[in-house]
């Protein structure tokens, strides 16, 4: 959280033309200067590189004596399978807009009102620099926008929340549900997103769950890496005109459509759990 972003930030001073000091000047406020969303992509994109994907790897390697390409290579994967979970998150998605919408309107109750307003703000800003990162001026911005939003982040993410912490809360309460949820509610509050919170609490357990029952942590970060890239490639083209949805919309998606999804969605999940189970219990 703090070596990644130090770097990056030197690693990106040769694509600004200015001084450290204007540059760390309009950090602060972003969204005012243009000019600084490229220096600001690679940012936070070696913040995520370095400080959630090398270090982790390195402590793995070093201190825990584990490689974690073992982790795939102990239960390999197929095309079919990651297909299906795509579409397992594909489908999730129209469910999960409800909650997204619920939750975007919530309003804390008179005792928490300082801390909403609080959360309000947080929020206000953090969709201000999603619009500014996600503001695709050609085909190569929204190239590097879905390597630093959606490739890095699942990778970084899932090797860490799902990879790491995940089993570590297992050992430590002996249920496998207590240590998926935990890591999910974690996993959100990483994010500092109140108003997303409920919805990506959900999406982390989907995300533990595939991890559990694959045994395989490719299938999280391919999962991640399609909720993400999904969500970048709809912006880009409704920017473009292509499409008519607004992804930065809390707006659940019509009600027909959340069914229709959903069952979609549960006999997905159901037939992946089937799979793994019939192949664990083949292979014991």
């Amino acid at each position: 959280m703090v070596i990644g972003p130090l770097l990056g930030f030197f690693i990106a001073m040769p694509f600004y033309d200015g001084s450290i000091f204007d540059l760390v000047e309009k950090i602060a406020n972003p969204t005012l200067y243009p000019e600084i969303r490229l220096p600001l992509v690679i940012i936070q994109g070696s913040a995520t590189l370095i400080g959630l994907i090398l270090i982790p790897f390195l402590y793995l390697f070093s201190i825990e004596r584990v490689n974690p390409i073992d982790w795939v290579k102990s239960k390999p994967t197929s095309i079919l399978m990651m297909l299906v979970t795509g579409f397992i998150v594909l489908a999730f998605m129209a469910g999960n807009s409800v909650l997204i919408e619920w939750n975007a309107n919530f309003i804390f109750p008179e005792f928490l009102k300082d801390f909403g307003a609080w959360a309000r703000e947080r929020e206000n800003l953090g969709e201000e620099l999603t619009r500014f990162f996600t503001t695709f001026d050609s085909f190569g911005d929204f190239l590097l926008g879905a390597f630093v939003i959606a490739l890095l982040p699942a990778i970084g993410e899932e090797l860490v929340f799902r990879g790491m912490l995940q089993p570590e809360l297992f050992r430590a309460t002996g249920n496998h549900h207590t240590a998926i949820w935990i890591t999910a509610i974690i996993f959100s509050a990483f994010h500092m997103q109140f108003f997303g919170f409920v919805p990506r609490i959900v999406l982390g357990a989907l995300f533990g769950y595939l991890y559990l029952w694959s045994g395989n942590i490719l299938i999280p970060m391919f999962a991640h890496f399609v909720n993400n890239g999904f969500s970048v490639l709809m912006i880009y083209l409704y920017q473009k005109g292509t499409v008519t949805i607004d992804m930065d919309s809390p707006e659940a998606a019509p009600w027909p459509v959340v069914i229709g999804f959903t069952t979609v969605f549960i006999a997905l999940l159901y037939y992946f759990k089937k799979f793994y189970q019939n192949q664990n219990e083949a292979l014991s």
